[in-house]
C-alpha cells in the first residue's frame, strides 16, 4: 500500500497542496545517519522481533508440557511425617479404652514414612507422553515458519524503503530540472521571445515538483519507521538503508515442478502439520487405551510409635491393577473425537499442499514477469530522458512549446518512477519465492 501511494507522486499535484504537506523528512544520504544493510536488517529482525520471541516461548512451553506428561511414568518418591495427640475413649467392646471411664487425657502418636511407587503398565499415559512430544515437534516447525515470515516481512519492508528512497531521488531530479526550466523561461520572457503564460506555467510546474519532493520524503520517513517495526526495534528509525538487491534465486526461470518438490520438502508448515498428525494419532491411541487395564506397584517404609524414641519399623508392598469396565461410553466418544480431529488435520495438509503449489508458481511467474519489466522500464527511462533533452533543445530554439516541455518532464518523471517500481517488484517477487520455497 505504501509503494502504491508513492507511485502517485508521479502525477501532477496542485501547488496549493504544498501548504498542507507534512514536514519533510531528512533527505537520504544524511552524513550523520548510519547505513544498515539487508543482512543487518534480517539479523536484527531475528534477534529482536517480538513475534519470533513469542514463537520461541511457545516452543519452550510445549517441551515443558511433554516433560509434564512423562512425569507420571517415572518413579514417584514421597515422604510423610505426622504427630498426633488424641484421646482413646471407646464404647466398642474389645477396643482400646473400652470399659474404662471417660478420660480427656490424650496420648501421643508419632509416624514417619517413605513410599516409592512406579507405574508398570499404562498405555494411555505412554501414548499421551508421546503425543505431547510430537506436539512439541510441531511447535518447533511452527517457530521455523514464524522465522521465515519475520525474514520475509523484513525483506519486503527493506525493499519498500529502498523504493521510497529512490522515488525521493526521482522527485529531487524533477525539481532540479523544473528550477532550471524556470530560470530559462524567465530569461526568454524577459527578452520578449516567449509569452508570460510560459513563466506562469513554469512556476506552477516547479511548485508541483516541490510538493512531490516534500511528500516523497515524508513517505520515505514512514517506510523507514515501518522497516524499524519489521526489525523489532522500539525507537526512532535514525538510519539510512543501503542499495542491495536480492541475487537471482536458483531455478527461478526454470520449470516449476523442481521448485515445488523443494518447497514440499522444506516448508516448515507442512512439517508442523505432519507432527500434529502424529500427535493426534498417538492421542487416538491413548483414548483406545481406555479399554485396557493399568498396573502399578508401591513400596513403603514407616516408623510409628507413641514417642520418638519408641517407634517401630514397618514395611509394605503392593501391586495395583485397575480396569475401567464401563465408563458410560466415555472411551468410545474419546476415540471418535480423536478420529475427527485426525481427519481435520489431514484435510489441512491437503489444503496446504495446494497452497504451496500456488505460492511457488505465483512467485516464480512474478519473478519472470518482473525481470522482463525491469529491462523494459530501463529502456523507457532512457528514451524518456532523451525525449526531455530534445524538448529542452526545441524550446530553447523556439521550435517547441512550454506544454511540450512539460509533457516531456512528466514522461521522464513517470519513467523514473516506473523503473523504481520494476526494481521493487523484482526484489519483492524474489523474497516471496524464497519464502514459498522455505528458504531463509
Amino acid at each position: 500500500m505504501t509503494l502504491a501511494r508513492l507511485l502517485l507522486l508521479t502525477a501532477v499535484l496542485p501547488a496549493l497542496a504544498a501548504a498542507q504537506a507534512a514536514p519533510a523528512a531528512p533527505a537520504p544520504g544524511t552524513p550523520t545517519a548510519r547505513v544498515v544493510t539487508l543482512e543487518e536488517v534480517i539479523r536484527t529482525a531475528r534477534e529482536h522481533q517480538p513475534q519470533l520471541r513469542q514463537a520461541l516461548a511457545a516452543t519452550t512451553a510445549a517441551v515443558a508440557r511433554s516433560d509434564e506428561a512423562r512425569a507420571p511414568l517415572l518413579p514417584q518418591l514421597n515422604a510423610t511425617a505426622y504427630y498426633q495427640r488424641a484421646t482413646a475413649n471407646s464404647s466398642v467392646p474389645g477396643s482400646i479404652g473400652a470399659g474404662r471411664p471417660t478420660s480427656w487425657s490424650g496420648t501421643n502418636s508419632w509416624s514417619a514414612g517413605a513410599f516409592l511407587s512406579q507405574t508398570l503398565f499404562d498405555l494411555g499415559a505412554i501414548q499421551r507422553w508421546r503425543s505431547s512430544g510430537a506436539t512439541a515437534d510441531a511447535q518447533r516447525a511452527t517457530q521455523q515458519a514464524t522465522e521465515l515470515d519475520v525474514v520475509a516481512n523484513a525483506e519486503t519492508a527493506y525493499f519498500t524503503a529502498r523504493a521510497a528512497r529512490d522515488l525521493v531521488g526521482v522527485a529531487q531530479d524533477t525539481l532540479t530540472n523544473q528550477e532550471a526550466h524556470l530560470r530559462q523561461v524567465e530569461g526568454f520572457v524577459k527578452v520578449g521571445t516567449h509569452p508570460e503564460i510560459d513563466l506562469a506555467t513554469a512556476r506552477a510546474n516547479r511548485a508541483n515538483a516541490q510538493v512531490q519532493l516534500i511528500q516523497a520524503r515524508n513517505l520515505y520517513a514512514i517506510s523507514l519507521a515501518q522497516l524499524a517495526q519489521a526489525m523489532g526495534l522500539d525507537g526512532p528509525a535514525d538510519f539510512e538503508i543501503s542499495s542491495e538487491a536480492l541475487p537471482p534465486v536458483p531455478g527461478e526461470q526454470g520449470p516449476g515442478e523442481p521448485l515445488l518438490a523443494e518447497a514440499l520438502a522444506a516448508r516448515p508448515e507442512l512439517a508442523s502439520l505432519h507432527a500434529q498428525r502424529s500427535a493426534q494419532e498417538l492421542t487416538r491411541g491413548a483414548a483406545q487405551a481406555g479399554y485396557l487395564p493399568t498396573l502399578g506397584a508401591q513400596a513403603g517404609l514407616t516408623q510409628t510409635g507413641p514417642a520418638l524414641d519408641t517407634t517401630s519399623p514397618n514395611w509394605s508392598a503392593q501391586l495395583t491393577l485397575s480396569w475401567s469396565l464401563f465408563a458410560g461410553g466415555l472411551t468410545r466418544a474419546q476415540v471418535q473425537e480423536a478420529d475427527a480431529n485426525l481427519d481435520a488435520i489431514k484435510a489441512q495438509e491437503d489444503a496446504l499442499r495446494i497452497q504451496v503449489r500456488v505460492d511457488v508458481e505465483q512467485a516464480r511467474l512474478q519473478v519472470v514477469a518482473s525481470l522482463a519489466a525491469v529491462d523494459s522500464a530501463a529502456e523507457a527511462l532512457v528514451n524518456a530522458k532523451e525525449q526531455l533533452r530534445l524538448a529542452e533543445g526545441r524550446y530553447q530554439a523556439g521550435a517547441g512549446s512550454i506544454i511540450e516541455l512539460g509533457d516531456a518532464q512528466v514522461a521522464a518523471t513517470s519513467a523514473g518512477a516506473q523503473k523504481v517500481q520494476a526494481d521493487f517488484s523484482l526484489a519483492s517477487a524474489r523474497a516471496k519465492l524464497l519464502r514459498a520455497l522455505g528458504r531463509t
